[in-house]
């Protein structure tokens, strides 16, 4: 016996729902999760970072009599949760010049002869890691009956208020470089057609990266006055930047088409902003971003303009090569993975077995 015919209300349903999965593919639905994961990620990421700053072991010299000197680093050291690493130094002209080569973040100097002391703090270094110091200090001197007076001893430019030029110009860099890399990828492939094509697109983003890296120099020195006398400099450091996160950006797509750009967001927004060191420094983050900081080019480039412009470029080796790292590491996987992505591609249309047909996207 055959089955009745469907009624027009059904037919309509039938016909609703087939067009409905008809229009929205797995793939869209796993793009669509993407998404989502990237969105909680990034909630996750910034207010895991910034709800509850917590100093952590920040480093500071003590400057007293040979008599008291043990005794403080001591008592400084065992403040619950750690908030200091505290050791002793001759003079106060040493702290001083510890301070100018960015090699402690604070020096309490103690006057045993009055009731007053003093904190030289470098808000330079990071405005918060400044005030983190100065908060910590007052509360032991006031268990003390004490009091301390601050001195800044390398301040920030007029122009750059709180700290947070720096972190804003390594952002504007890095996020220069991977839409510029995103949109050549949804431009022309996400996965270059050749690898020669792959070769001439990673030479394309040379050109834009001195531009861009000259740009954001020149708004922040000459046309804003935020961090000034070092133009050159500044000029080289974000044409590696935005080399390196645009160079990055194409490996990501090459190795996973569009979905590199997911990626590249996790990397860079969700991972390498909070961790940057911008609105607060490592060493008053959770243990992960603190981690990460100076693992990813976002916190070596901004400790990089910090150490630029404040402290004689002092350090600033290691970021260096962490960024140039990337860039090159960008470049050597963007260049393979096309490589040997078409290699398969090639060898598939010549019918060998076991090949593995792949499309450029």
């Amino acid at each position: 016996m055959s089955s009745p015919a469907p009624t027009k209300g059904e037919s309509e349903r039938q016909a609703f729902w087939a067009e409905l999965w008809d229009a929205i593919s797995i793939r869209t639905v796993l793009l669509v999760v993407g998404v989502l994961l990237l969105q909680l990620g990034f909630i996750l990421s910034y207010v895991g970072a910034f709800h509850s700053p917590k100093p952590s072991r920040i480093p500071i010299v003590v400057v007293a009599p040979a008599g008291f000197a043990g005794k403080i680093v001591s008592d400084l050291n065992a403040i619950a949760s750690t908030p200091l690493h505290a050791r002793a130094v001759d003079s106060e002209q040493q702290a001083r010049r510890l301070l100018e080569e960015d090699a402690t973040s604070a020096a309490f100097v103690v006057d045993v002869a009055s009731r007053t002391d003093t904190v030289l703090v470098a808000s330079a270094e990071g405005a918060s890691l400044a005030t983190a110091v100065e908060t910590i200090i007052t509360d032991v001197e006031a268990s003390q009956h004490r009091t301390a007076r601050v001195t800044d001893v390398v301040p920030l430019q007029s122009g750059d208020g709180h700290g947070l030029t720096g972190f804003y110009l390594v952002i504007g860099w890095i996020v220069g470089g991977y839409l510029v890399a995103s949109l050549l990828g949804l431009a022309s492939g996400a996965r270059p057609a050749t690898t020669r094509r792959a070769v001439i697109r990673l030479l394309a983003l040379v050109p834009y990266a001195i531009v861009s890296g000259l740009g954001g120099a020149i708004i922040v020195g000459p046309v804003l006055g935020a961090l000034t006398g070092h133009l050159v400099a500044l000029w080289w450091l974000g044409v590696l930047l935005v080399f390196a996160s645009a160079a990055v950006t194409m490996a990501f797509q090459v190795l996973f088409g569009v979905l590199g750009i997911g990626i590249t967001v996790l990397v860079f927004v969700i991972l390498g902003n909070p961790s940057a060191g911008g609105a607060y420094q490592p060493a008053l983050l959770p243990p992960f971003w603190r981690a990460i900081s100076s693992a990813l080019p976002n916190g070596a480039g901004t400790d990089a303009v910090r150490r630029i412009v404040y402290f004689g470029a002092r350090g600033i080796g290691g970021h260096i090569i962490v960024i140039a790292l990337y860039a090159l590491g960008g470049v050597v996987i963007a260049v393979v993975g096309s490589l040997r992505h078409h290699s398969g591609a090639t060898t598939d249309r010549t019918g060998a077995p076991g090949a593995i047909a792949t499309m450029d996207i």
